[in-house]
């Protein structure tokens, strides 16, 4: 097995080796290609994943994870990683980390297939993973002016100790002041407040063309937001800032895009981010009642499990999980694929400081807002006893070339906060990796019933006419369509069946072939059930009525050999084959 360590974060031609490694030491498991290039030209590496003995990817249903389409969330690659790492070790039988989803990994890739990018932006997190960091939010790509901010403040180290901290400068008008609770914390000033010695806090960091009175942070020309460049209910900057010019114009998304437009037997999705700890599902731009309720559902049974799995709660970006509460955000990838390609999907919002440092009852974006003093003194003493002390810097006096004599310290975002420390990583990904497997089993997946073949009465002796008979059933939990919204939409047919004779070929002028007494050629049925809508229990009027079923029949006359198939887009492809 390649040697792959969970309590480091990779950069790009490690992680590349990893990758290479996997498909070179496994071809029957894993196979590597490129989708496109990143701005800078870096690979976008897709890993497919599955037991190809048992048949190619394109035949069988179909699960998408990436990662990292934000800088320096570089623990979404990590996740994505490990369960690359838990689906190669469960098919050799080597379950080294374990796995609480109970799934049969083995059986699971024999008759499905996984599709991981763990590094969906090589190019910002090569920047988020230097020393000292350059953190932008996600592309390195100018936008929307190629042009650097002459003025305000650029984070950077100033004291040579490799970290981005805070400044506190004293201020008579400044909104901070030291806890009396906790003189190593700060504590916002009280309404009305005076008489006191007070702060202003600012990144570590100098000004550009600094007037001595103005102080604003630099504008980063790097203004992209990738995750607001997908097509669906994309928007205009003005109206949404970093959606780029138009839907899917930076390459990574538009390599995505089409990677997952390209593998219509995709039947979920999920895409890890940092940091909240929650499992984060659409709509993001109207309230729950505006999609159909079979959805929800769905999505409330899948969560549910999500969470005790990972401890995640499963949660709406509308209603929960806004920056604002009048503001919406839009061209995100789960609403790209659950409205587009009508599949489930979801955010994964890796780690949780709060919940690291005991604060469970809070809300995640308002958190930020507003939160009680306690909280504070919670997390420092979680860095004082999880952290070596290395997440919070007491604060120390620091002569700064333009502002004098200040103090540096605080918070040290990078390490605590935007991703688990590395001796917390495995434990945190584990589970995910764990959830994103278990979903994987619940898709559609075509299975042969029933074949049959049986002589026709009345048909002369001398010339051998049969029935051939083909049931299907969808063995998933989901139905073939995956989503009610998918169905409502059309976005996949049903289930195609179709006969041909071994060893023909048919020129498309000919008429039917002569060995065909009935039935078409290809034949098309509705999509099939699976039984995640079974109610909890019956009480006499429930029917299980047989919509999981698909029949196709032929009567065909003659000898040979007739190939009969059965395919879905999502649910995958069935073959059979009888000799007359």
């Amino acid at each position: 097995m390649p040697e792959v360590s969970f309590d480091r974060y990779y950069r790009y031609d490690d992680l590349t080796a990893i990758l290479r490694s996997y498909a070179d030491e496994h071809p029957g498991l894993v196979r590597l290609e490129s989708i496109g290039k990143s701005h800078e030209g870096r690979e976008i590496w897709l890993l497919t994943v599955t037991d190809f003995s048992t048949g190619p990817a394109e035949e069988k249903p179909a699960f998408w994870c990436d990662g990292n389409i934000h800088a320096s969330e570089v623990s979404a690659s990590t996740a994505v990683l490990m369960i690359l790492h838990k689906l190669v070790d469960g098919a050799l039988g080597r379950d080294a980390r374990g796995t609480t989803s109970g799934t049969d990994v083995p059986r699971l890739l024999a008759e499905r297939a996984f599709y991981l990018v763990p590094r969906f932006n090589p190019d910002g997190a090569e920047w988020a993973l230097e020393e000292p960091p350059r953190i932008v939010r996600s592309s390195t790509r100018p936008y929307p002016y190629d042009e650097d901010d002459l003025y305000g403040l650029e984070p950077g180290d100033l004291d040579g100790d490799g970290r981005i901290l805070s400044v506190r400068v004293p201020d008579a008008n400044g909104p901070w002041k030291v806890a009396e609770e906790e003189p190593r914390l700060l504590k916002r000033r009280e309404p009305g407040e005076t008489g006191g010695v007070y702060y202003r806090v600012l990144p570590e960091g100098l000004f550009h063309n600094f007037d001595q009175v103005t102080m604003r942070g630099r504008r980063r020309k790097q203004g992209l937001d990738m995750n607001r460049n997908f097509p669906s209910a994309w928007r205009l900057e003005h109206e949404q800032h970093g959606a780029g010019p138009y839907p899917t114009s930076e390459p990574e998304v538009r390599a995505v895009v089409d990677a997952i437009a390209s593998r219509p037997n995709i039947c979920g999705a999920m895409t890890f981010h940092t940091f909240s700890g929650v499992l984060l599902r659409p709509p993001s731009r109207m309230p729950d009642d505006e999609i159909p309720p079979e959805d929800l559902w769905t999505y409330k049974t899948l969560g549910d499990k999500g969470f005790a799995m990972t401890g995640y709660p499963a949660i709406s970006n509308f209603h929960e999980f806004k920056y604002h509460p009048k503001e919406v955000i839009t061209g995100v990838f789960d609403d790209w694929v659950y409205e587009h390609r009508g599949v489930h999907a979801w955010t994964v919002e890796i780690w949780s400081p709060q919940r690291q440092a005991g604060i469970t009852d809070y809300k995640y974006i308002d958190w930020f807002r507003d939160h009680p003093f306690e909280d504070d003194v919670k997390l420092l003493r979680w860095s004082d006893e999880k952290l070596d002390g290395k997440g919070y810097e007491d604060w120390r006096e620091f002569d700064h070339p333009q502002l004098g004599r200040v103090e540096i310290g605080g918070w040290d975002p990078h390490f605590a906060f935007r991703n688990p420390p590395p001796q917390f990583l495995e434990a945190e990904v584990g589970p995910l990796a764990d959830w994103a497997i278990w979903h994987a089993s619940t898709g559609p997946r075509l299975a042969i019933r029933e074949l049959r073949t049986e002589p026709v009465e009345g048909e002369p002796a001398a010339i051998r006419t049969v029935r051939l008979r083909l049931v299907v059933q969808n063995a998933g939990w989901l139905p073939t369509n995956v989503t009610k919204l998918g169905a409502d939409r059309k976005l996949c047919r049903g289930v195609i069946g179709e006969i041909v004779r071994e060893g023909e070929e048919r020129s498309p002028t000919l008429g039917p072939p002569e060995w065909l007494v009935s039935g078409d050629l290809r034949q098309e049925r509705a999509q099939l059930r699976g039984w995640s809508d079974v109610p909890s229990s019956g009480f006499g009027w429930h029917m299980d009525a047989t919509d999981d079923l698909a029949v196709f029949e032929w009567v065909v006359r003659g000898s040979g050999t007739f190939l009969l198939t059965a395919r879905h887009d999502r649910a995958g492809l069935v073959r059979a084959s009888v000799t007359v």
